[in-house]
């Protein structure tokens, strides 16, 4: 053997060795450089072909890229040896034990509000009442003008309610929800509608954006008497035998006549808590309803002011602040 091919030889053997003892990809970059790289013994090699003769050249050429060929390929096996490495390490630090009991994750609460809401559905539909849905941005003649309120009513100024481009505006109850479901329909029926309203009223004791459920029955023989006794009875399903309701005289533009609803509180006064009345002919007829041959009557309350009385709560803004410690009590 020429000493030529030993040197090759015992450069390879070294390379080798180097190679195979390369723990980490980072230690196997580190040996590629110190053979293959710019100035790596290998490299070297390549630079000294030059001032050979040209038959000289040819010969240690083709041996020395060889060579090259030969490391290139040692590194590329360690390099996958390596990397499978890490990757089962990888998986087996990853590996779930199925043995291992589970963890229990934590349980969400339903929201007062929400559980309010669905009682109050709950009783209205146990009667026969289909719930109904409407838009939240309304249209004006929805929510004002078929209710029969005029033009000049403090309700449509933009102090009280949320106007947005093209006219419309965030609904500022759910009674628009009473022209959509009986334009179109012919008595008699019952619905009722809740849903999120909005008023331009920014107070720390209100907030602008609420929660209302408003009822109302349509049929040749509806009264108020029947009203008042399914308010009475709806009071006490969600507050219980001893609640105390009343009603007070007041106007409405929707009804006539109209009431107001107050509860009797803890302190002995009295809150209100919604209003009702007979649906206005001028309603009906705007609906496509013949107020001649039918009447109906109308209510309306707030979901979040009875979550309030229902569960003592001191303040309407709790209701709102998504604080844990007072919605895991619910």
């Amino acid at each position: 053997m020429s000493a030529e091919a030993e040197t090759l030889e015992s450069i390879e053997a070294a390379a080798r060795e180097e190679i195979a003892r390369a723990d980490g990809l980072p230690a196997l970059q580190e040996v590629r450089a110190r053979l293959l790289g710019r100035k790596g013994s290998v490299s070297g090699l390549l630079r000294e072909i030059g001032a050979l003769d040209a038959d000289s050249r040819a010969r240690r050429g083709a041996a020395v890229n060889a060579l090259r060929d030969r490391v290139e390929g040692l590194v590329a096996e360690r390099r996958a040896v390596l990397e499978g490495a890490a990757q089962a390490q990888a998986l087996a630090a990853l590996r779930l034990d199925t043995s291992l009991p589970g963890a229990r994750p934590p349980r969400g609460h339903l929201h007062p509000i929400t559980h309010v809401r669905r009682d109050m559905v709950r009783f209205f539909t146990g009667l026969g009442f289909a719930v109904e849905e409407g838009p939240e941005v309304e249209t004006d003649y929805h929510n004002f003008e078929a209710l029969n309120i005029p033009p000049e009513h403090p309700a449509r100024d933009e102090q009280d309610t949320f106007y947005v481009e093209g006219g419309n505006l965030l609904r500022t109850h759910t009674s628009n929800v009473q022209i959509r479901a009986m334009t179109g329909r012919q008595p008699p029926f019952r619905f009722v509608a809740p849903g999120r309203v909005y008023r331009h009223d920014l107070s720390p004791r209100h907030s602008p954006m609420f929660h209302q459920i408003e009822g109302f029955l349509v049929d040749e023989r509806a009264s108020f008497a029947d009203l008042k006794g399914l308010l009475h009875a709806f009071a006490r399903f969600l507050m219980g035998e001893a609640v105390e309701v009343r009603f007070r005289a007041n106007h409405f533009p929707f009804t006539e006549p109209s009431a107001e609803m107050d509860f009797r509180v803890a302190d002995g006064g009295w809150l209100e808590w919604g209003g009702c009345g007979m649906i206005h002919p001028r309603v009906l007829a705007r609906c496509d309803i013949d107020p001649e041959q039918w009447q109906g009557y109308a209510f309306g309350m707030g979901i979040d002011r009875t979550a309030l009385l229902r569960y003592g709560l001191p303040a309407l803004r709790i209701l709102f602040e998504n604080d844990v410690r007072v919605l895991e009590q619910f």
